[in-house]
């Protein structure tokens, strides 16, 4: 388990498929005594170092997950795919049918399923894939399961989901899985990375020798191994200067430099000179097009990072850019981030992103990602005018890379989920038409989940 660490102080202010029977092999366990479910437990552990097959790829881990039930938050499915031996997921007791379904991110070849059981075992299900999360394909199925580890080898499928679903309990419980593991050769049926997104980082005297919260968070990032790393401003205070980026966020969110596409917040523009550390620190990566506000793309993804200390009018050089770049773009998938949310349930909106938010939205773009007030939330898809919207703009607050923690004030329209008192990370899985997102807490508890959702 992860060890229990402080609280951050608060302050106001889916085509058929075609696959050959696999085979199964099943260790050799009946249900345990005490004794015996420990000695499993650290079996476990063990079986977890064994290699795949040299073609094999873990693929499933640190996905989003779904479950049909969980016994608490605590036993969340995130955690059957977290890569961790002593975490599980648990159905809700005597629940029967149950599910668990991971999403790969993409359509992908699929050779092996491993499942770990914990005591509360399936006796009988099945593993089935899908392309959609609707029409599911039987892919194994067995009645005489007895629990421990199930290695499901020379699989032929494919699929984007892969979700266990369990008809009879081996035991008076429910069902529960230490890990899912789903491997394949990753190269095929679409292509999906990850992004950490993350503002109001790093505080002066915190360092990596630390238990700080730009520390912890930059130790997440590390366990994510994300693709690319977005900072929503207000990385380095107090005053952003280029000495406090090098001795403080350096140390930490600096290992991740090569792979940041940063974007300044108003602490940034507190150095004696406006934004010169920011832009001395980051160089070419925080100013590619010689100005704050640039744009770049991944996979079916075009990226906006904008500049909210810069003017953001109507006709201001900035707004007359993202105008003419959005119109160029040819991605399916539109994400801008910037530092102050136009629309918060704590103290810190800010109406100086609203013209652009209304061309983000002629757009239809899919996520703006703000940081500013120190906490997380997550707004459903709303047009400029805080209006309800299938077809608008999702914003989520991400204000939690390691500075102090904000309270909620008033809750907006349209506001899902709310989050303080939290060191944290966006994680982002993107595929070419869709996104799915999770805060994960500095000790890699999963707080909240949405996705997938498909793109505009």
């Amino acid at each position: 388990m992860h060890p229990s660490l402080p609280p951050p102080p608060r302050r106001r202010r889916r085509t058929p498929f075609r696959h050959r029977v696999p085979r199964i092999h099943k260790s050799t366990a009946g249900r345990l005594s005490a004794v015996a479910a420990t000695i499993a437990m650290l079996a476990a552990v063990l079986t977890f170092a064994e290699p795949a097959s040299a073609a094999d790829v873990l693929l499933s881990q640190g996905k989003p997950t779904t479950a049909s039930s969980s016994e608490s938050s605590s036993l969340g499915p995130a955690k059957a795919v977290d890569g961790s031996a002593t975490t599980r997921w648990a159905s809700e007791e005597g629940s029967a049918p149950a599910w668990i379904s991971v999403d790969l991110g993409a359509d992908v070849p699929i050779s092996r399923v491993r499942l770990n059981w914990e005591a509360a075992y399936a006796k009988a299900y099945r593993i089935e894939v899908s392309t959609d999360a609707s029409a599911w394909t039987k892919v194994f199925e067995t009645t005489t399961g007895n629990g421990a580890t199930d290695d499901l080898t020379s699989l032929s499928t494919h699929g984007r989901y892969v979700r266990m679903y369990a008809t009879v309990r081996g035991t008076a419980y429910g069902y529960s899985l230490w890990e899912l593991e789903v491997y394949g050769t990753g190269d095929g049926g679409g292509t999906s990375f990850t992004v950490v997104a993350a503002g109001d980082i790093s505080d002066p005297g915190c360092t990596a020798s630390d238990n700080c919260g730009a520390q912890r968070t930059a130790k997440r990032v590390e366990a994510i191994n994300p693709d690319h790393v977005l900072t929503l401003g207000d990385n380095q205070y107090d005053t952003g200067s280029l000495a406090d980026y090098r001795a403080y966020y350096d140390t930490t969110w600096g290992r991740f430099k090569a792979k940041t596409h940063p974007s300044p917040g108003n602490h940034e523009y507190d150095d004696s000179t406006p934004a010169a550390g920011y832009r001395s620190y980051f160089g070419n990566a925080a100013t590619p097009n010689g100005t704050t506000w640039y744009s770049w793309n991944q996979g079916g993804w075009h990226f906006v990072a904008l500049d909210s200390e810069s003017s953001m009018s109507a006709n201001s050089a900035q707004i007359q850019w993202l105008k003419a770049d959005l119109a160029s773009n040819s991605k399916a998938c539109v994400a801008a981030y910037w530092h102050r949310p136009l629309y918060s349930s704590g103290p810190q909106a800010d109406k100086v992103s609203q013209t652009a938010w209304q061309v983000l939205y002629d757009a239809r773009a899919d996520l703006i990602l703000n940081g500013h007030d120190h906490l997380y939330e997550r707004y459903a898809p709303q047009n400029p005018k805080a209006k309800a919207d299938p077809n608008g703009v999702r914003e989520l607050i991400v204000g939690t890379g390691g500075a102090d923690s904000y309270d909620f004030e008033n809750p907006q329209p349209n506001s899902e989920k709310r989050i303080t008192s939290v060191f944290g990370v966006l994680k982002l899985t993107l595929t070419d038409n869709t996104y799915s997102g999770q805060l994960v807490r500095d000790d890699g508890k999963q707080l909240d989940s949405f996705g997938p959702v498909t793109c505009h």
